[in-house]
């Protein structure tokens, strides 16, 4: 069993480019809002009972896709480097994976910020994201979490075995995949 984690800012390219990954191998992609656009509607106006379910379902798919006999997943996830609780977060994905023989890897995407608020916009994410469909909400959100978090980590920072910083600004989402697939000999 793999584990790849896709993560960076949003609208970076972590679900498109986790398609294109799970185009060229035997991975399945578990992007981060198959489970948020589950809640969202529903619990907009309860938003700790909103997190409590999405980290619930998150952690049963991840608890049931460990123990089976599947190649391996993807997820993509918009980690918050300067938050303990994400970094908490991660490595209890990690230990998950580990503890039942899995092999887990680090893919970081960073892209220019124009570029990113131009691919908040665009049709493949539209489509795969109900949440990000009102484009004003949804780049006030973009804008609010940039300020309010670091997305992006610093030079050395992460130090995970099996890890990889692309810069995707000019990069189209199948060589970002081809290139991930060659580095982890997927």
């Amino acid at each position: 069993m793999k584990l790849v984690v896709i993560f960076g800012p949003h609208a970076v390219g972590k679900m498109t480019v986790g398609q294109e990954l799970a185009k060229i191998t035997d991975l399945k992609l578990f992007h981060n809002h198959m489970t948020i656009d589950i809640v969202s509607d529903l619990f907009a106006n309860i938003p700790k009972e909103r997190g409590r379910l999405i980290e619930l379902f998150r952690y049963e798919i991840f608890d049931a896709y460990s123990k089976s006999d599947e190649y391996g997943m993807i997820f993509t996830y918009m980690w918050a480097l300067d938050s303990q609780d994400d970094w908490d977060y991660i490595n209890n994905l990690e230990s998950l994976f580990k503890s039942r023989g899995s092999e887990v890897y680090y893919v970081e995407l960073e892209a220019d910020y124009d570029i990113r608020i131009e691919r908040n916009k665009t049709e493949n994410r539209l489509l795969n994201k109900p949440t990000k469909r009102n484009i004003e909400k949804s780049e006030q959100l973009f804008r609010k979490l940039e300020d309010k978090y670091r997305l992006n980590s610093h030079e050395g920072e992460i130090t995970k075995e099996n890890y990889i910083k692309i810069n995707n600004t000019s990069m189209k989402p199948v060589e970002v995949a081809q290139a991930i697939k060659e580095r982890f000999k997927l």
